[in-house]
């Protein structure tokens, strides 16, 4: 059987219609499944506790969220043994790094058919992001400054449902990273890899661990990352100028911004990040708050993950 986390509210209420669409064919194939509807911020978390506890290593449950990327961290966060579930994904949201980074279908009706064939799966690495006291599983990055800001007030814009609504979802990330850009003032940064000395960069706008290639929305800050290698990759940007950092940003979403100076790529199996300031955090694109410092490591067991046929 089958088990559903959907998300109704993502792309602005347009999941719930994808998923009465979904569920029609589902009835019409005869296929057994059971479904719950997330009804606040955290709600995933509790489900994926909930159907996660009847898996077990030999008979794993099959866990299928529908929602956006912020949807993920959610049910990564709750599921109690990594091993005991078989994980899939339908993306309706608005970012879709996710699809993007792991060659996932985009369209949620060709997603569906890849997950009940289930043909194929891969073993995704599951990141941990340590902030104070919590800890919370995500798929995709955590960061903190540039990036983090953008994901925060793009949460609390009201324009986004009504863009959404209209699929021009990517046009308030775009006005509101330029807002950012304009206001936010870099501060230095202080990274700790696997335990080494520290490494401290100036004037920093973003860093950002990435379990995937993609971020934001189709930005490709980490062109080598890969969820299956044990490894986290982290950017970190720093000492550029505002009108340098007009080139870099266009130019990440190909994924060449690697070779401008200033732009650092580095890899590790654990992280320490310390700002020198207060400044925004996000994990997988949702709020983290407005933090100094968090830490990232790596699950010891990896989640299956069903992907479509080669």
């Amino acid at each position: 059987m089958y088990s559903f986390i959907v998300n109704p509210n993502s792309r602005s209420g347009e999941g719930r219609n994808v998923w009465n669409r979904l569920r029609s064919i589902m009835e019409s194939q005869g296929i057994s499944y059971q479904y719950f509807l997330t009804e606040y911020v955290g709600h995933a978390t509790v489900l994926a506790r909930r159907i996660s506890a009847a898996g077990t290593p030999e008979d794993p449950v099959t866990l299928v969220t529908v929602g956006g990327d912020g949807t993920i961290y959610e049910v990564l966060t709750g599921i109690i043994d990594l091993s005991s579930v078989v994980f899939g994904f339908i993306p309706v949201g608005s970012g879709n790094d996710f699809c993007r980074s792991m060659g996932l279908p985009f369209d949620p009706f060709e997603a569906l058919r890849s997950i009940l064939e289930n043909r194929r799966t891969i073993f995704m690495d599951v990141p941990v992001l340590h902030l104070g006291s919590h800890s919370y599983r995500f798929g995709i990055s955590a960061g903190i400054g540039y990036d983090a800001a953008i994901c925060q007030e793009v949460l609390i814009t009201p324009s986004k449902k009504f863009l959404n609504r209209l699929h021009m979802g990517k046009l308030i990330y775009l006005m509101v990273a330029l807002k950012q850009f304009l206001f936010l003032t870099p501060s230095p940064v202080t990274i700790t890899l696997d335990g080494n000395k520290p490494q401290t960069f100036s004037r920093t706008w973003f860093a950002a661990v990435m379990n995937q290639k993609y971020e934001g929305g189709g930005f490709k800050f980490c062109p080598n990352a890969s969820p299956e290698d044990g490894l986290l990759d982290v950017i970190v940007i720093e000492g550029i100028s505002k009108l340098k950092m007009l080139f870099c940003l266009p130019s990440a979403l190909w994924g060449k911004h690697t070779r401008i100076r200033g732009v650092h790529i580095l890899q590790c199996r654990n992280v320490h990040i310390t700002s020198a300031h207060s400044l925004p955090v996000h994990k997988d694109g949702e709020s983290g708050g407005i933090q100094r410092e968090f830490s990232v490591t790596i699950e010891k067991k990896p989640l299956k993950i069903i992907m479509p046929v080669l």
